[in-house]
């Protein structure tokens, strides 16, 4: 697996500051600053720039550095997560706590030590995510879950394990490479009678299965798929999930980059635009948690 840590020395000092490195005693950040002004200000009354012209190449100069200190946050954010550390704004130590106090089945461990190795690593969810949704299912007495967006199995693992043993999962999922991981790990957890794996494209699976006459016949569901098909699978899960059960979206938080407004690419844009739509449906109670990349938990109130 690639590397690419970004060295606490390397960081602006907001993204030092935001990523939990420590912020400058006060007086050592009053040297830095005077010592910033000392090389960027002209003496005074040498001015060699009109003030219009100043300002612009200031305001050019923070927007600069703030993109900058976005781009190593998001860096480290996501490096972090390729390493198992996947919680927004909290400091190794404090991760480290919750971690020691996750009840994560040994099974799903070896998992997360095998895909930490793996290209894309970071799209694994956390522990503590996947206990999370593993109570979720217990809470709700769950029978029957879909999740769409497998990858190696972590989360489908966690719920299968959680389900009772007449439980279905429908584990949706297009990359065979992932899910051969995944069935491996089902055997040796013994749940692979429990999942139902839909190689293909989730928006076929999920169609596939209205067509069969099982809308609001799930109780629970779990998406961590394509960011720019969100809205189309929520509306197909909305259609499959019963009064009453739930769907979990996850990334809704996406390393941060949805707070920022330097950051609109298409993903980026597509989570924002899901997130501000969900707040208005009123066909679901949903809560937003910072837990992971972020999660909303969406409990459904009402069939079309």
């Amino acid at each position: 697996m690639r590397r690419s840590a970004v060295p606490r020395h390397s960081l602006p000092p907001a993204a030092a500051a935001a990523l939990g490195f420590g912020v400058a005693p006060p007086r050592a950040l009053q040297s830095l600053t005077m010592a910033a002004a000392a090389t960027t200000s002209p003496p005074l009354g040498s001015c060699l720039l009109p003030c219009h012209r100043r300002r612009s190449s200031m305001c050019s100069s923070a927007s600069s550095a703030a993109s900058s200190a976005s781009a190593a946050t998001t860096a480290l954010a996501v490096e972090e997560a390729r390493r198992g550390r996947k919680q927004l704004s909290m400091e190794p130590p404090l991760y480290d706590y919750l971690l020691a106090n996750v009840r994560e089945h040994p099974i799903l461990r070896d998992l997360r030590e095998e895909t930490a190795a793996m290209r894309g690593s970071q799209m694994q969810v956390s522990p503590t995510q996947a206990q999370l949704l593993a109570m979720l299912v217990q809470i709700l007495g769950a029978q029957r879950c879909i999740e769409v967006g497998v990858f190696t199995g972590y989360s489908s693992l966690a719920v299968a394990l959680a389900l009772p043993e007449s439980g279905r999962l429908v584990a949706c999922e297009r990359d065979e490479r992932c899910l051969e991981v995944a069935k491996r790990y089902y055997r040796l957890a013994g749940v692979a009678h429990k999942v139902d794996v839909k190689h293909a494209l989730a928006v076929d699976s999920l169609k596939s299965l209205l067509e069969s006459g099982e809308a609001s016949s799930y109780d629970f569901a779990f998406v961590d798929a394509d960011k720019k098909m969100y809205e189309e699978y929520f509306e197909l899960l909305l259609k499959l999930v019963r009064v009453g059960g739930l769907i979990v979206m996850d990334n809704v938080l996406w390393y941060g980059r949805v707070a920022d407004p330097l950051v609109n690419d298409p993903k980026t844009i597509s989570i924002r635009d899901f997130n501000k739509k969900l707040l208005e449906d009123t066909r679901v109670n949903i809560s937003m948690v910072p837990i992971g990349d972020g999660m909303t938990i969406c409990r459904k109130l009402e069939d079309d």
